[in-house]
């Protein structure tokens, strides 16, 4: 059997990437593409763990935060994603490794080295839709829309810094994509992209 194929959606916070995922998916359902829709942090233990300090807003130590990161990814990889690629499915996730490399670099670990041992550990996607957008717009979209705030994360100045990080990344699976349009232009070029690398009908 083939493997199946992995595509994640990342960019800051109020890029649009889990709108564009959502739509997606329900084209494709609609279609009756069978695919596993997916999300880190996850709803485990330890993706529990990192939302509850994203929206208490109390840091822990770096070193914690991102062991807390890694971990929530094995668990996810190794009971949701593994089994659902080795099952020849198609994967859309919100979030996974490069959001690590992003905003556990924005906190100063070194993005490289972030990167090459995820890239060691865990699989590499398909098609990495990054979604770019102006930090404080973003924002400006995470406030508009309400929902449980993340002040942990949602903050303009470190966001600078993890879209600065994003746009560092070099990746041949990696695909920039401008996300200050609206939400359905956005959604055609989505559908195109996964097209043209037979990802997706």
């Amino acid at each position: 059997m083939n493997r199946g194929r992995l595509v994640v959606f990342e960019g800051v916070d109020g890029s649009g990437k889990s709108t564009q995922l959502g739509l997606l998916a329900d084209a494709l359902r609609a279609e009756g593409v069978a695919l596993l829709v997916t999300k880190e942090p996850t709803d485990g233990p330890w993706g529990q763990r990192i939302r509850t300090m994203a929206r208490s807003g109390e840091r822990v130590a770096r070193e914690e935060e991102l062991r807390w990161f890694i971990e929530d990814r094995r668990e996810h990889v190794a009971t949701e994603l593994r089994p659902a690629l080795d099952a020849g499915q198609l994967v859309l996730c919100d979030r996974y490794y490069l959001s690590t490399v992003a905003y556990q670099g924005a906190r100063g670990f070194d993005p490289e080295r972030l990167l090459a041992d995820a890239e060691a550990e865990f699989p590499l996607p398909d098609l990495a839709l990054l979604f770019e957008v102006d930090p404080a717009a973003g924002l400006a979209r995470v406030t508009a829309r309400g929902g449980v705030a993340e002040p942990a994360f949602e903050e303009v100045e470190y966001l600078a810094r993890v879209a600065a990080v994003f746009h560092g990344i070099d990746r041949p699976y990696v695909l920039r994509l401008d996300a200050s349009g609206d939400p359905a232009s956005i959604a055609v070029t989505v559908r195109a992209a996964l097209r043209s690398r037979r990802l997706a009908p």
